[in-house]
């Protein structure tokens, strides 16, 4: 992998350092495109795609150990994980070496963070994002891609994520892994037994476009409500970490942080203060950091509505009242 030379960070700012990396051999795709011929549309479209993409990305990693204060504060129930990030960052940032972490499974109740913690973590690495919910999917190929002999077949998603992504090593969240179900035939989960394993993901080969892909990069990270329900080889090839509900201060610092994001992502926060209500935290540490995030974006709303520029109690609904029915 070249790397490029980018300038020292000042102070505490990070800068990625980038070098790019092949992730498919060009050359292989144009003969594959040659041999397709006019026999598969789509696989042919495909190979085009893949050729005006190029096959080279951006492998990033920070220039230095960055500053986690923030995560910390923010994430207080996720302290383990980010203590082993740091130890696995330490070892490659002043280094040529490639940023390497073990893949991660992140085992808690529904709503307590997980998926927000690993969008955090590819903020913090300067990399890619993709996203793959199994709860929702029953597909066999969804990861892996199906043959592209069978009829509406598609490539899976981590092949889509280096074909429209910029980077070689992207963090990838397969989210509620123990809801996974297949058809009878096929195993959903089956592609991650190579894509988990370094030596087996850098020829790892999509089904559909059957040409290999080098994903030995990608920064894995799994979250599940049942451990039970997850097949033990692959609870061997990652780190497992039980995610406690955080305690009342440490929801309140949940809720800030919430709150904050929200706010400062939209132009229309500047209208509300910087800092959230001390009786509002305590309203919203009642619930998990997804039904927080829910309960915030209607209270700004409310709050609005009644010609105010800061949250109030009552803004923060009950998350735990009925639902009315409607009726006609």
């Amino acid at each position: 992998m070249s790397e490029i030379a980018l300038p020292v960070p000042y102070k505490s700012v990070n800068i990625p350092i980038a070098g790019m990396k092949q992730v498919y051999d060009v050359k292989k795709v144009d003969r594959a495109l040659g041999e397709v011929a006019g026999q598969n549309d789509a696989l042919r479209d495909t190979y085009q795609k893949m050729l005006r993409a190029g096959g080279e990305r951006f492998a990033v990693k920070p220039s230095g150990l960055p500053e986690m204060n923030d995560l910390y504060e923010d994430l207080p129930n996720f302290g383990d994980v980010l203590d082993d990030i740091k130890r696995q960052l330490a070892l490659c940032v002043d280094s040529r070496d490639r940023l390497e972490l073990t893949p991660m499974l992140l085992l808690g109740d529904p709503g307590i963070g997980k998926t927000h913690f690993a969008k955090r973590i590819s903020k913090l690495l300067g990399t890619g994002f993709g996203f793959i919910s199994m709860s929702s999917l029953t597909a066999g190929w969804i990861i892996g891609g199906a043959s592209s002999q069978w009829k509406n077949a598609k490539p899976g998603k981590v092949f889509e994520q280096f074909l429209h992504g910029e980077y070689a090593n992207p963090v990838m969240v397969v989210d509620e892994i123990d809801k996974a179900s297949g058809d009878g035939a096929y195993d959903p989960l089956g592609a991650l037994y190579s894509l988990l394993e370094h030596d087996t993901a850098a020829e790892f080969i999509d089904e559909f476009i059957e040409l290999p892909i080098d994903a030995a990069d990608v920064v894995w990270m799994a979250t599940a409500n049942d451990e039970a329900r997850i097949p033990e080889p692959l609870l061997n090839r990652m780190n497992v970490y039980h995610i406690e509900a955080p305690d009342h201060d440490a929801a309140c610092r949940i809720a800030r942080s919430i709150y904050k994001e929200i706010r400062d992502s939209h132009e229309w926060g500047a209208q509300f203060p910087s800092e959230l209500g001390s009786a509002v935290q305590d309203k919203l540490a009642a619930n998990g950091p997804r039904e927080m995030r829910r309960l915030l974006g209607q209270a700004f709303g409310s709050a609005k509505l009644s010609g105010r520029s800061e949250l109030s109690v009552d803004d923060i609904r009950d998350a735990h009242a009925k639902r009315r029915s409607i009726g006609f």
